[in-house]
């Protein structure tokens, strides 16, 4: 049962009238002059005699009316099953570096040699899943950047937007300041408060029209945090005509991601291998955790009219009942003038 009183101490007023009744010294009776005739004396007798008390019949109609007025007092309240509220988090955009070095092969992947990206996919897309609560973008950039997927709860339709990424796509060469750019221009139309970029390249600004260092100078104008990773091994086997050599894997600009993280209030991350990239992200749960989804709330509907409106209706009743038939003592008396 889900009726519930508001205030609840209200009902203790229901003994109230009996109370003074019982306590309060009544007044005396007066006696009305009246006027004896005997013909009417005679009708009303024979009304008397099938009619119900108009008094006992006032006096049940007036106590319905007075407890209904008290429970209407104590406002009834029908309060519905718990609804889950629709939580707000962050606004959190997640940059890709998709150019030509990111299909270097120096990821291990299960059991298996992978590519950067494919390394990427797979530990980002298990971190945009965690994300409930928070509106999650994609922005690929290469030589240019291109906003993927705009800030929206569909999780999954960013999940799968960024397994579709390919090599190439938006050209070999790299334009972190270009990504930058993008994110900040997209993010500085929401809310100030959560604004968050997640960069994540394999190399160093090579393309692009804005500088990486004057973008971050930009997002941190607008209140945005820019988390960088930097991805890839120090070094990658590989093989020639002469055998087997290392070579260094990437011409990672850390200096530069480190600046950008600093304006910014983020932090500088370095995954050279997938498990330091699963750490990263569980280290960006915790910097950025997700919107809580526990907070709920019942809908509650007032019932209070419903008692007040009976209790009206009785009183009118009540009031019909004082004026309809005569009290039994004046029919007394009339019987006694007949």
């Amino acid at each position: 049962m889900n009726l519930e009183f508001a205030w609840p101490l209200l009902i203790l007023l229901l003994p109230v009238p009996f109370l003074v009744t019982s306590l309060v010294p009544r007044a005396r009776a007066q006696s009305v002059a009246a006027l004896r005739i005997p013909f009417y004396g005679a009708v009303y007798a024979n009304l008397a005699e099938n009619a119900v008390s108009p008094s006992r019949l006032r006096l049940w109609l007036a106590v319905l009316a007075w407890v209904l007025l008290v429970l209407s007092a104590a406002r009834p309240q029908y309060v519905g099953e718990p609804v889950q509220l629709p939580v707000s988090g962050r606004d959190l955009m997640l940059a890709v570096d998709i150019s030509g070095s990111m299909q270097t092969e120096d990821m291990m992947l299960g059991n298996q040699t992978s590519s950067r990206l494919m390394a990427v996919k797979a530990v980002a897309g298990q971190f945009i899943d965690r994300r409930e609560g928070d509106r999650v973008g994609l922005i690929l950039f290469g030589r240019q950047a291109y906003l993927q997927t705009p800030l929206t709860f569909d999780r999954e339709t960013t999940s799968d937007l960024l397994f579709e990424a390919a090599i190439g796509l938006a050209g070999k060469e790299t334009a972190i300041g270009d990504a930058i750019g993008l994110a900040v221009k997209r993010l500085r139309e929401e809310a100030e408060e959560n604004r968050v970029l997640i960069l994540l390249t394999d190399g160093a600004n090579t393309a692009g029209r804005i500088d990486p260092l004057k973008a971050a100078d930009l997002a941190a104008q607008e209140g945005i945090r820019i988390y960088t990773i930097g991805v890839g091994a120090n070094e990658r086997v590989v093989r020639d005509f002469f055998g087997t050599r290392r070579v260094p894997s990437s011409e990672l600009d850390e200096k530069t991601l480190l600046a950008i993280a600093g304006k910014t209030g983020g932090r500088y991350f370095r995954a050279r291998d997938i498990k330091g990239l699963q750490e990263i992200y569980r280290l960006l749960d915790e910097l950025e955790p997700a919107a809580s989804a526990d907070e709920t709330f019942r809908p509650v509907a007032e019932l209070y009219q419903w008692p007040l409106l009976a209790a009206l209706l009785f009183s009118v009743m009540a009031a019909f009942a004082t004026s309809g038939l005569p009290r039994r003592s004046r029919l007394r008396e009339v019987e006694n003038a007949g």
